[in-house]
């Protein structure tokens, strides 16, 4: 119902009055529309579609950026506000409540955004399409957000003792890879929950797809989705997990979407 940045992207302030129905924004070039959309987007998501850091969505000069948003379900509002601080731990209050993290605040607000860059999940590579679904997920079950963070911190502390570990073969020591076994296993863990969750939300979005295709083309084909996998069987399209590979509760640990 209300949006009020400040210092987000181009905008030192801005506010904004949505009503129920269709929100037009015009304007030249430049104006700063997209930001607008973008800020929604983020507090939905708490991530932008135009770039993976936060720095960029702050304001050149200042020190941080806030976007506040009023959301109404049924009789209920919701007043969620999100401080921005690159380099540091983003804060977010809920109808001025602080939050314990900031992505205590995911699922209050649900947000479909389609723009240029979405072309990329036809035409760039898997990484978009993927991140695409978990972006998609945390909306839908919050508490994958953490999954995400988890497997996110674990691929790249796998990384780091490997990386040390061949900087000390090279200088004719002895890598210390001790804990490497511990780190394969979580990373296998939380992997497996990731796909499980991408697969099961793609079997949600095929018949979506299907019928959207259907409405909007005289073709006689129709539109198919499915996820490949190298860890997934090749019935059916490809991809029903195969147990010998995925963990035996990897379609048990993710919740319906």
């Amino acid at each position: 119902t209300a949006l009020s940045v400040t210092d987000f992207r181009s905008w030192p302030e801005a506010h904004l009055r949505l009503e129920p129905g269709v929100t037009a924004l015009v304007g030249p070039n430049g104006q700063g529309k997209t930001n607008l959309v973008e800020a929604i987007g983020y507090v939905a998501t708490l991530a932008s579609h135009r770039v993976a850091g936060d720095a960029a969505l702050v304001r050149v000069g200042a020190p941080r950026a806030v976007v506040r948003l009023s959301a109404a379900r049924g009789e209920r509002s919701t007043l969620v506000e999100l401080e921005i601080n690159p380099g540091k731990a983003n804060r977010a209050q809920v109808n001025r409540a602080p939050q314990r993290r900031a992505r205590d605040v995911l699922g209050i607000v649900r947000a479909v955004l389609f723009a240029p860059e979405d072309l990329a999940l036809v035409k760039g590579d898997p990484e978009t399409r993927r991140r695409f679904l978990d972006e998609l997920a945390v909306q839908v079950v919050p508490r994958l957000s953490g999954v995400i963070a988890d497997h996110d911190r674990v691929l790249r502390q796998r990384g780091a003792l490997l990386k040390s570990a061949g900087a000390a073969r090279r200088a004719r020591g002895n890598p210390d890879l001790r804990t490497l076994d511990v780190w394969d296993a979580r990373l296998a863990e939380l992997g497996a929950e990731l796909l499980a969750m991408r697969v099961r939300l793609v079997h949600s979005l095929a018949p979506l797809v299907r019928e959207a295709y259907a409405r909007v083309s005289d073709a006689p084909g129709e539109a198919l989705l499915g996820y490949r996998s190298s860890l997934l069987g090749e019935g059916n399209g490809g991809d029903q997990p195969d147990e010998d590979h995925v963990v035996p509760h990897l379609e048990s640990s993710v919740p319906e979407l």
